[in-house]
């Protein structure tokens, strides 16, 4: 597939009520096709009852959280992930179950939602960076319920499709000590797509990565699988994790209840690198980790210790 219908393609995976032409050779259903419901894993929830708002003096942005915080931080951590939209869409509500899924094992999840009268646009770096800024300044504001409880030193930027692209170009941020790049990743050249520059970041801003990524597709009907695969062999400086899941197509499983599937993947990943979670690390470390002895996985890894 040429690597303009794949940049065009990708960023096309948008929320509902928003409808853009589609490129040629690339349909609604392959952009749509998603892992069957029936029999598919289940979404395993963690041990925090979550409540969603809207950010305090942030109107673009929406937060998943535990709803009780006296845990935090005297008995566990509450890191931040920040999730990048399909489609660059503002809209993170329609993965809200797969962010609730995240939120419940102890996590701050923060995402964009479309303003009052705004005029309509795609999600940009600068709104995630938006994001990690309001985190910071939360864990400050003298009355805020998340004063002193959010681990800002613990940040982490997922995303997929389009939203992978803000993932890995957020990878560079200091701040920002993992990444997750779900159905998603880098191409050669970046070409014009439909009269724009295309959204697909380069190999170049892979040596500006400086913690652990997770890479994740949805298997030979995932239109994305090759730039997924080519974006972790071209990884070299830091420790990283490949995973595709067969037959599971490019929204995957992130719009079954909870997530699904990839909803587990990103928690235990986030629960292994940011609160030392061995049980859940068991997922990606050894050569008889879960997911290398999944039959409906294809894995590789590098750097994991």
């Amino acid at each position: 597939m040429p690597r303009t219908l794949i940049a065009a393609a990708a960023a096309l995976l948008i929320s509902a009520g928003v409808t853009l032409a589609q490129p040629s050779g690339i349909t609604p259903e392959m952009i749509s096709r998603s892992l069957p419901l029936e029999g598919a894993p289940l979404a395993v929830p963690g041990p925090y009852k979550v409540t969603s708002e809207a950010a305090f003096g942030s109107p673009g942005l929406h937060v998943y959280r535990p709803e009780a915080l006296e845990a935090f931080p005297k008995k566990d951590s509450l890191p931040v992930m920040v999730w990048g939209n399909g489609g660059c869409a503002i809209d993170s509500t329609r993965y809200g179950g797969f962010l609730t899924t995240i939120a419940s094992h102890g996590f701050l999840v923060l995402g964009t939602v479309p303003q009052s009268g705004a005029a309509r646009r795609q999600e940009s770096a600068d709104d995630v960076r938006a994001a990690i800024d309001w985190a910071a300044k939360e864990n400050a504001r003298v009355d805020s319920p998340l004063k002193g409880k959010i681990a800002v030193d613990k940040v982490a930027v997922m995303g997929q499709s389009c939203g992978g692209f803000l993932s890995i170009e957020l990878g560079a941020d200091p701040r920002v000590k993992t990444i997750g790049v779900f159905n998603s990743g880098v191409q050669d050249a970046a070409p014009a797509a439909q009269g724009k520059a295309s959204p697909q970041p380069t190999p170049d801003a892979l040596p500006k990565l400086h913690g652990p990524v997770l890479v994740i597709n949805g298997g030979e009907l995932d239109f994305m699988l090759a730039a997924s695969s080519a974006t972790f062999d071209k990884i070299d400086k830091v420790p990283a994790f490949y995973g595709s899941r067969h037959n599971a197509g490019h929204t995957a499983t992130v719009f079954h209840p909870g997530g699904g599937e990839f909803a587990n993947v990103a928690s235990n990943w986030l629960s292994w690198t940011f609160k030392g979670d061995k049980k859940a690390g068991q997922m990606f470390v050894g050569k008889n980790c879960s997911l290398c002895t999944n039959s409906n996985w294809d894995v590789r890894s590098k750097g994991i210790k």
